[in-house]
This record gives structure tokens, C-alpha cells and sequence, in this order.
């Protein structure tokens, strides 16, 4: 049987190569009628720092803080997607129907990429890479290869534009 990819993971750090990245995982969903969730992963704050601030602040003021702070970061961020999205899309808003949701996840980039993946019984999972030289361990440099490598689904990894 020939593989449809119904439910895509377009997984994305917002850089430069994410435009490039988004395009081919709207041809895709295009292609096989296919829906699209788009994933930024925030990196949780070092533990080292939290405990710090927590000694300064005090443990409740520090919980409180950080539980608004995460919530006002994640909106702005879904916010900044969806003008992506819009913006991408502009000469196919017919496209922009194929976008059913937009996930912004604290946690370790690998993990949160190929639990979303799981959760919503993924198909593909689309990512751009860095690539080449010292940008290639940066976040979807170094994270594609990690996801190319625990990924129990197909995993689309597009370079960078030269």
C-alpha cells in the first residue's frame, strides 16, 4: 500500500529555514488531503537558574511568576505562528484550512516532537535542518538528527537553502 500522509508534524525553531520547511509540508497535506499541526517547542529554563531566583524571590511568588510568564510566552509564540502561516499562504488561503492547530510545548525539543507525534498518531513529521558546519548542532540541526534516529514514523528533513 502506497503511504498517505493525512497528519502531518511540521516542527519548527522559527528560523530562517522555516519557511522552506512549512512549504513542504504544505505540498504534502496538499497532495494527500492531509492537515497540518505546527509545533514550536520553548526549552525549559535550567534548573540552576530556577533554583537561584526561587532563593532571591521566594518559592510561591517564583510559581506564580513563571506559570503567567509560560502562559503570556506561549501565546505570543502561537500569535507569531499564525502570522507565519498567514503570511506563507497568502497566495493559497485555501491552504490555511489544512492548519488545524498550533502547539506551543515546554520541554526537551526531541521528546515534545515525537510525543505530539504519537499523540496524534502522526503520519509525517516535517522539520528543517541547519546542516552544515558549525550551525549543524543547533536546534533543528542536532534535534533532526535525534528525531531522524528515535522516530518510529517517516521523517521529512529539509535542508537549508542555499
Amino acid at each position: 500500500m502506497i503511504p498517505r500522509y493525512r497528519t502531518i508534524v511540521y516542527a519548527t525553531d522559527l528560523s530562517d529555514n522555516a519557511a522552506h520547511a512549512f512549504r513542504h509540508a504544505v505540498s504534502l497535506a496538499r497532495s494527500h488531503e492531509g492537515v497540518i499541526h505546527i509545533l514550536h517547542v520553548l526549552p525549559e529554563v535550567e534548573s540552576a537558574v530556577m533554583n537561584y531566583v526561587s532563593t532571591v524571590i521566594g518559592p510561591d511568588q517564583l510559581a506564580d511568576m513563571e506559570l503567567g510568564h509560560k502562559d503570556e510566552v506561549r501565546r505570543l509564540i502561537q500569535q507569531r505562528l499564525k502570522q507565519f502561516a498567514e503570511d506563507e499562504l497568502k497566495d493559497h488561503p485555501e491552504d490555511l484550512a489544512r492548519v488545524t492547530e498550533i502547539h506551543v510545548r515546554h520541554g526537551q525539543a526531541v521528546g515534545t516532537i515525537l510525543t505530539l507525534a504519537r499523540e496524534l498518531d502522526a503520519d509525517l513529521i516535517v522539520m528543517g535542518t541547519h546542516g552544515k558546519g558549525r550551525l549543524h548542532y543547533t536546534f533543528l540541526g542536532s534535534v533532526a538528527e535525534k528525531v531522524l534516529h528515535r522516530a518510529k514514523r517517516p521523517v521529512l528533513a529539509v535542508p537549508l537553502l542555499p
